[in-house]
């Protein structure tokens, strides 16, 4: 069991950190912080910190790991800071793990959130036996063009506000991934056009299963392979796995490999089922439907359950998904759900 932190209230003060790329402090996108962190002041009555290094640019913070590590460090011995969010996510947070104290983590249990290459502080705080939330950052979500989507606000509400069970995750009507030139200030005034959503799909399974919550992007998770942070065994037994894929736009070849790898490991034969997030632009949205069953095929693992296209990671709006959570996955109506609270109340 992992370790939650306590819920957030009105009022309380986050960091806002940089673990990757340091586009924040970047002049040209100065504006576009500036907009995520007054939406969490106007929506969700926060207080954002920048941490020291985190807004001194990318060149600054590609040179300098142990100065993005510093201020994740900064964050968690902060007993004033409530809770700690990426700015962005990137390609090296695999740098930082020489420079950051597990203990200090775990003696600091706070929220940390963020998505793609965040999922390497997802891990370093699941080593640390600290829940944390795969979900929206300050450059993406937060600084959304024009404001924040609902079905975001909601999920983050429901999840870091509340110490009641989250419950069944409705899916999103409607996505975007478009893309409109961050550098560009007039952009911030255009919405980007919205999808109709296809809803969750089932590619295989039965029943109703549950398992603790564990996953994040399947391209940052190839760099942890045979590093420490790899989770042991326990953390993927009977769990519910949740994948998905970066902006990158993976072929669904090298998905069919990593796939197998986690076969190979006995890993897909452990866990109790999987979720799988829609591709970002909907890139090889059949194409990796195939390589999914394919594999499943392969290893005679037809029968679990698998559901496909919910709303987290690289897409708008998201979910925000608590590391270690129960979850259930309904095969006969569809329907995906967390069944406890991602936090702790205050006593």
């Amino acid at each position: 069991m992992l370790k939650k932190p306590k819920h957030l209230l009105s009022g309380d003060k986050v960091a806002t950190v940089s673990p990757s790329w340091g586009g924040a402090g970047d002049p040209e996108l100065r504006t576009r912080y500036e907009i995520g962190v007054k939406r969490l002041k106007d929506v969700f009555g926060l207080h954002a910190v920048p941490m020291p290094n985190s807004l001194k640019g990318t060149s600054y913070l590609y040179e300098n790991p142990q100065a993005r590590a510093e201020d994740l460090m900064i964050a968690f011995k902060d007993p004033s800071i409530k809770a700690i969010i990426a700015n962005i996510g990137g390609d090296d947070s695999i740098r930082l793990l020489p420079y950051l104290d597990l203990e200090v983590i775990h003696d600091n249990p706070k929220i940390f959130m963020g998505y793609s290459d965040s999922t390497i502080q997802h891990l370093i705080n699941l080593k640390a036996g600290i829940s944390s939330f795969y979900g929206p950052a300050i450059l993406t979500d937060f600084a959304e063009n024009v404001e924040m989507h609902a079905y975001t606000i909601h999920s983050i509400k429901q999840t870091l506000f509340t110490s009641t069970p989250i419950g069944e995750i409705e899916q999103a009507t409607a996505w975007t991934s478009e893309f409109l030139d961050w550098t560009v200030e007039t952009n911030n005034q255009i919405k980007r056009k919205m999808q109709p959503n296809k809803g969750y799909e089932l590619l295989q399974g039965s029943g109703t299963v549950s398992g603790r919550l564990i996953g994040g992007c399947m391209e940052v998770l190839e760099f942890t392979k045979g590093t420490e942070l790899w989770p042991t065994s326990n953390h993927w037994e009977n769990s519910i796995l949740f994948f998905e894929t970066s902006e990158v736009k993976s072929s669904p070849v090298l998905l069919t490999y990593w796939l197998r790898n986690y076969a190979a490991q006995g890993l897909l034969q452990n866990t109790n089922g999987i979720v799988f997030a829609k591709p970002k632009d909907e890139a090889f949205y059949e194409e990796y439907k195939r390589a999914i069953r394919m594999v499943m095929r392969e290893y005679k693992l037809e029968d679990l359950p698998i559901l496909y296209n919910l709303n987290f990671g690289h897409t708008e709006p998201k979910i925000v998904i608590p590391y270690g959570a129960m979850a259930e996955i309904d095969c006969e109506h569809q329907t995906f759900s967390i069944l406890e609270s991602g936090v702790e109340p205050f006593k």
